[in-house]
């Protein structure tokens, strides 16, 4: 629900100074995601948007391709002895004629706030399932000087973080540089899902004329959900992994990471920006 942050005593110490004060700090808790009933998966998120999160995620699981392949989402009731509703369980409800993959024990997927889906899904698996591949999308053109002033702007628009510290940060621009969506979580991987959630929700899949654009690293299961979700170009203020670059060049998606200033590192796609010839040749 809306337990974003919460309050917790500390003793802080300044200059050999001893003083006791509450600290705000962000929520975590754990969401466990319930597919037509049967268990799938558990995050470790901050609550709020979980709906969203919920769809996101099973964009990026290939059930999900749109607003019409999902009938409901509900909070389940009963997930406690006494039959409490802690809002910390989520079923999602596919509509009649969705092809949902087979869950079993050895499929189900355990998620941290840290690694989203670690060692789940491979090169292969991506480029085959996914539903929007992104070279057969229209064609986008980015000038660098705009990327360069996106994370400044996501960054002014970090409610949570300016009272906690303690997030990361999602957020999507159309090629014009508008904000879209922005949102927060514990982990960077649920805050992806919860704007590709947000999306499907209201109908705009694939995001094919969008940036991504992530607070922290660029990780395999971040490029994974922007590939999935049909977005062109994927952008971090850290570094990407070399899985992450890899699926990036096997996919044709667009990767920058290191967008600090006016400097950032190109890793795939770069024939999206509008690069003077002598850098993109030499």
């Amino acid at each position: 629900m809306g337990r974003v942050t919460e309050r917790r005593k500390v003793i802080r110490i300044r200059d050999g100074a001893v003083s006791t004060r509450p600290d705000t700090l962000v929520a975590e808790e754990p969401l466990e995601i319930r597919l037509n009933g049967k268990p799938l998966a558990i995050t470790m998120r901050t609550p709020g948007d979980d709906f969203a999160l919920a769809a996101g995620f099973l964009v990026s699981e290939g059930v999900l391709g749109g607003a019409g392949d999902l009938q409901n989402i509900v909070y389940c009731a009963g997930a406690t002895a006494d039959g409490a509703n802690t809002y910390n369980v989520v079923d999602v409800k596919t509509a009649p004629g969705v092809t949902v993959p087979d869950i079993t024990l050895e499929r189900n997927v355990y998620t941290t706030s840290s690694c989203g889906l670690c060692g789940k899904a491979s090169l292969d698996a991506v480029r085959t399932t996914a539903r929007w591949p992104i070279d057969d999308a229209p064609p986008l053109r980015l000038e660098p000087e705009l990327l360069a002033g996106l994370p400044d702007r996501l960054r002014a628009a970090q409610r949570v973080f300016d009272r906690t510290g303690g997030l990361h940060a999602a957020a999507l621009f159309t090629e014009d540089g508008e904000l879209l969506d922005i949102r927060e979580d514990v982990g960077r991987h649920n805050a992806v899902d919860k704007l590709i959630g947000r999306a499907l929700q209201d109908g705009q899949l694939p995001l094919s004329r969008t940036v991504l654009l992530v607070s922290g690293r660029a990780s395999f299961e971040l490029a994974q959900k922007a590939v999935m979700a049909g977005i062109p170009v994927l952008a971090a203020v850290s570094a990407p992994s070399s899985l992450a670059v890899d699926l990036a060049a096997e996919t044709g998606l667009t990767l920058v990471g290191f967008l600090r200033g006016a400097s950032m590192n190109v890793y795939a796609g770069e024939h999206r920006l509008a690069l003077p010839a002598t850098a993109a040749t030499g």
